[in-house]
């Protein structure tokens, strides 16, 4: 049992490494061009309800004082792509969150090809009724493969079991796990590292748990991921070279979906992936408060923006968001371990 365990773990470490060095390889390429094409970002001054955003707008001055490019998330898409099937060659356990994490990319590009290239009024991206409608499709079509194809039609509720939802409730709940994570990673993603380093705690844990499931190329996909996000943090902390954009942000949401459902662990995604919900959270509560009270509970949301305003350093924001995300990923694998999921 032993020496199969440590064959499993190395299998994992050589896709981990693969994704790493193949990322920091690419890196500099990708930043070259970044650099001379200008993928330079935008910035965001207005909220999706065309609401002028000043106190962000402030906050982040500094940053688009420099050219600073975005897209960065497509070196991510790229190299997980390639190091999982390269290194993966049943496809059977992988090509589902390879679907969504691709899947989940390119409606991100999509966006952020408009924002860097575009003009005018429709500059800052696609409309979020738009992007919404895209990962929704994403969502549903992965959703009818996983009930339909795969004959998933029940979902697991710790410490009670296995619950019937049916062909109709796994796809719907699967297209909310894809479009529910994809959009809280992407307003989680709002400063250096914070979102890269969230992953990496919320990939390892859900791989730890696939490992644990006997699901060992869904253990190794997990480790591909969390082997380019380790790269991606290495360029990303203060200052960051670059944005990892919607194309990042998307693919990650969108393929931390899929895994957390293919574990069936999907009600453990808001406990290893707390400040994900807490972030989303911040951002909904503030909007609900102004269209109904007519008052804001945050100075600027999501969280990480109102810690910043209160005159936290973006790098102490950052860091213990880490550890919370941290702790809570080794909490979600023990509720796992004495609940039933494992």
């Amino acid at each position: 049992m032993r020496a199969v365990l440590d064959n499993e773990i190395f299998y994992g470490m050589v896709l981990l490494m693969g994704g790493f060095l193949l990322s920091m390889f690419l890196t500099p390429i990708y930043t070259y061009f970044a650099y001379k094409y200008k993928f330079w970002k935008k910035q965001k001054k207005t909220t999706v309800q065309g609401e002028a955003l000043p106190i962000m707008t402030k906050l982040h001055a500094h940053k688009f004082k420099r050219s600073f490019p975005t897209m960065a998330g497509i070196i991510g898409v790229v190299v997980v792509v390639i190091v999982t099937l390269v290194c993966i060659s049943d496809r059977g356990q992988t090509w589902l969150p390879l679907a969504g994490f691709v899947g989940g990319g390119i409606v991100g590009l999509i966006d952020d090809l408009i924002n860097v290239f575009g003009s005018g009024k429709g500059a800052a991206g696609l409309r979020a009724p738009v992007k919404f409608a895209l990962i929704s499709i994403v969502g549903l079509a992965l959703g009818w493969f996983f009930a339909v194809k795969l004959g998933w039609t029940s979902v697991n509720v710790p410490f009670v079991g296995g619950v019937e939802i049916g062909i109709a409730g796994m796809m719907v709940l699967f297209a909310f796990a894809v479009v529910a994570t994809s959009n809280a990673v992407n307003i989680t993603d709002g400063l250096d590292g914070l979102a890269g380093g969230l992953m990496i705690f919320a990939y390892g844990a859900y791989g730890v748990i696939a490992l644990t499931q006997d699901k060992l190329l869904l253990f190794g996909f997990c480790m591909a991921v969390v082997g380019w996000l380790l790269s991606y943090v290495w360029f990303n902390v203060p200052p960051a070279r670059f944005m990892m954009g919607d194309v990042g942000s998307f693919a990650l949401g969108s393929g931390l979906g899929v895994v957390a459902m293919m574990t069936n662990a999907f009600l453990l995604l808001p406990v290893i992936g707390i400040l994900l919900v807490v972030e989303a959270g911040s951002s909904l509560i503030q909007m609900f408060s102004k269209a109904v009270f007519k008052k804001k509970i945050f100075i600027s949301a999501p969280l990480h923006h109102h810690l910043e305003a209160k005159g936290w350093g973006e790098a102490k924001i950052v860091m213990r968001f880490w550890v919370i995300a941290g702790f809570f990923a080794i909490l979600g694998i023990f509720i796992a371990l004495v609940s039933g999921v494992i």
